[in-house]
């Protein structure tokens, strides 16, 4: 599995207003039209940006990093087309590109928990996986972020990635309170069990797994190794024809191959 990004920031909060102006004073209203212009720049913005995500979960690199730069072009305040320019340079690996534009991002926006979750994973990757909770936390206490289970998820992986199981089964059961449909989680929590010696455990959440999912290569070959580990010959023996029939050429059929089981 994939793990988090990263980016490091120093907030600034820029405040509106004249703290000298005259008691009693009134700002002048904003012109409608000036108003208008500004509504304007910030939709286009959110257009590009929006289609740059798109792009980008296409792996369609190139297009999805215009998209980014029409995005700040349209609005140069407008935080998420930072944050896509910083997903689009982490993934092309321009590892110091991509933080400044996290680091722009969370200036404008602090408490985005889209932005935060993915600072959270670009931090994981380039192996600063301590830092990166902090921000996988605050994408999580998020009451506007619609998919609130995925910091936590990531925060899983992450505490996997320094083989902190206890930590990442903390993160993973958490992800699940907060969507019990997190097959992501479920799965994740089934390898932690058998790779911990709590078999019949691991087997439930795997059949969880398959009952919200499609089996996978690598869901199968943890099935097999579960049924191999409790002695169930010929579960074991039926996984692994669905490895040969369906996953031939992944990584775990070849395991299998070889003989592999850990």
């Amino acid at each position: 599995m994939k793990k988090p990004f990263v980016l490091m920031l120093a907030g600034v909060a820029i405040l509106a207003g004249c703290a000298g102006s005259p008691p009693n004073m009134e700002s002048s209203p904003t012109p409608v039209s000036q108003q208008t212009a500004v509504g304007d720049a910030r939709l286009r913005a959110k257009a590009h940006a929006d289609l740059g995500m798109v792009y980008l979960r296409e792996g369609r690199l190139s297009v999805a990093l215009d998209e980014a730069r029409l995005a700040i072009e349209s609005d140069t305040s407008y935080p998420l087309g930072y944050n896509l320019l910083g997903l689009v340079r982490m993934y092309l690996k321009e590892d110091k590109a991509a933080e400044e534009n996290f680091a722009r991002a969370l200036r404008l926006a602090p408490s985005d928990p889209e932005i935060n979750n993915n600072f959270g994973w670009f931090l994981c990757q380039s192996g600063r996986e301590q830092q990166s909770f902090s921000y996988f936390e605050t994408a999580s206490r998020s009451q506007l972020y619609s998919a609130p289970t995925k910091p936590l998820t990531n925060a899983g992986i992450c505490s996997l990635s320094i083989k902190d199981d206890k930590g990442a089964e903390e993160y993973l059961l958490r992800a699940l309170r907060v969507d019990p449909t997190n097959s992501d989680a479920q799965f994740l929590l089934a390898d932690i069990c058998y790779r911990t010696g709590r078999l019949s455990q691991a087997k439930n959440r795997l059949a969880d797994v398959h009952r919200m999912t499609e089996p996978t290569a690598q869901t199968t070959w943890l099935s097999l190794r579960i049924e191999r580990k409790l002695g169930d010959r010929e579960e074991e023996m039926r996984q692994a024809s669905q490895l040969r029939r369906k996953f031939q050429e992944s990584r775990e059929y070849q395991l299998l191959m070889q003989g592999n089981y850990e």
